[in-house]
């Protein structure tokens, strides 16, 4: 099975091959792949082949998406799994693509049992074993400039790999060299940290979006990791280690070097 498997993705990079100049022309304005090696960045391009092969991208509300919004999603999604592999976004298929932020309702019970209708504002949401879905503006005010520790698309596709264990709680499946434990520890630690920050009404050195919940916590650091990895290092250094060892990436010696 696993040699069927790679002969088909051959098969794939071999047939249908990002075009050289659409690849080009939108990798080069991503401030994330700065500072890659020749072979991180010939990696990076076979996995966005393959992302972009199965994984379909849907326009609504008039959206038109091109190859430059395809590619700019692919490539910085696949920069998470550089060394994780592409079946790490195994098990859904659909990339949805509004033209604004989009509203999404919801009901909610409180402790009494009463429900409520809540209704929020969105630049990126990902379901469980469904869509991930983006606002395109949000996507291109991260991708081609820097945004110290936001980026949408790494936010969201993080989800994904934490969904991976079944649920989003801020554990995605580990290495088997990894304890969990020392994951456990780290980032419980620093989660419950800005949460008492919070509720002494003392600003946080992270986003304080990551407050809400493990999972959005998870998510958050993400961010961080790979968009302004020393700000992560110096407020969050077990955590800083502990994704160094699940991504098996350095980006603050890659982005140093950029």
């Amino acid at each position: 099975m696993r040699l069927f498997e790679r002969y088909h993705r051959l098969r794939i990079l071999r047939n249908y091959p990002i075009p050289d100049r659409d690849w080009h022309q939108v990798a080069g304005r991503l401030p994330l792949l700065a500072g890659l090696a020749p072979f991180e960045r010939a990696r990076l391009r076979e996995l966005a082949t393959l992302f972009l092969h199965e994984k379909v991208f849907t326009g609504v509300q008039g959206m038109e998406v091109t190859p430059e919004m395809r590619i700019t999603v692919a490539a910085q999604a696949c920069l998470e799994i550089l060394e994780l592999g592409i079946d790490a976004f195994a098990g859904w298929t659909e990339i949805v693509v509004y033209p604004g932020a989009f509203t999404v309702k919801r009901e909610q019970m409180d402790e009494s049992g009463v429900v409520s209708l809540d209704e929020n504002i969105l630049s990126g949401e990902s379901w469980m074993q469904g869509p991930v879905i983006f606002s395109w503006p949000d996507v291109a005010h991260d991708s081609f400039k820097r945004h110290p520790g936001r980026n949408v698309v790494i936010h969201e596709f993080a989800h994904k790999l934490d969904m991976l264990n079944g649920r989003a709680n801020g554990m995605p499946p580990l290495h088997p060299e990894m304890p969990i434990e020392a994951w456990t520890e780290a980032l419980s630690r620093a989660y419950g940290s800005l949460v008492r920050m919070l509720e002494h009404h003392r600003h946080p050195s992270i986003n304080p979006y990551a407050a809400t919940n493990p999972a959005e916590f998870f998510a958050v650091v993400c961010e961080y990791f790979f968009t302004a990895p020393h700000i992560l290092q110096r407020h969050c250094p077990a955590v800083h280690e502990q994704l160094k060892a699940y991504f098996r990436q350095d980006p603050m010696e890659r982005l140093s070097d950029a």
